[in-house]
């Protein structure tokens, strides 16, 4: 009797394994055709949504780093797509170098000053679109400060997302800033002052 109870279990579970085997898309639903790309109200999908930043350690490397987005928005217009809107923000807690000490000590108030200034925001404020890139000219918050940055974004794909169920659209963009305009000076310049930034960002409606 013990042996047939996991054989039982056995059984039940494989054709359920079979259901989700069956339910899986045969290929990537996301295309990279705008003619897929629906206008309206989009949302942040915050699991697909990251910026990477790389800055210059003491001559030596290029370390990295990475931050995951909590929120934001993207109002589209196929039509007349030099008239998007996007907003994003991230919760500064969230950012991780991968060296915990490190990361400890960007939250702190001689850096990021977390505690008092819990996210960083985007917001685009101009988009100039040439078949699938785009400029995207904005605000960046960070610590309280606000400066104008420049994204050059390139379309990835869209379409049904098969697992949630909703209309997604997909871009990458990269950009350049100095840390110390916002506030983030410490170090310079033995740590490099000039931040790369790659963005990776998905929206959902």
């Amino acid at each position: 009797m013990r042996r047939a109870i996991p054989l039982m279990i056995i059984a039940a579970a494989v054709p359920l394994g079979f259901a989700v085997h069956a339910q899986m898309p045969t290929e990537p639903p996301g295309k990279r055709d705008v003619k897929l790309v629906s206008g309206g109200s989009y949302a942040v999908d915050p699991g697909h949504t990251q910026v990477s930043f790389r800055y210059n350690h003491m001559g030596f490397s290029n370390n990295m780093g990475l931050i995951v987005a909590s929120g934001g928005s993207l109002m589209l217009d196929p039509k007349a797509p030099e008239k998007a809107q996007i907003t994003v923000t991230f919760p500064i807690a969230g950012l991780r170098s991968g060296i915990t000490k490190l990361d400890e000590h960007l939250m702190k108030a001689d850096f990021f000053d977390a505690a008092k200034f819990p996210t960083a925001t985007f917001q685009s404020t101009a988009v100039k679109v040439n078949g699938e890139t785009a400029q995207i000219a904005g605000k960046l918050t960070i610590k309280g400060i606000t400066k104008d940055v420049m994204l050059n974004a390139r379309f990835v794909g869209a379409g049904m997302n098969a697992m949630a169920k909703k209309e997604t659209i997909g871009f990458d963009a990269d950009g350049q800033i100095k840390r110390s305009d916002f506030g983030l000076g410490y170090g310079v310049p033995v740590v490099g002052d000039d931040i790369t930034l790659q963005i990776t960002a998905a929206f959902e409606k």
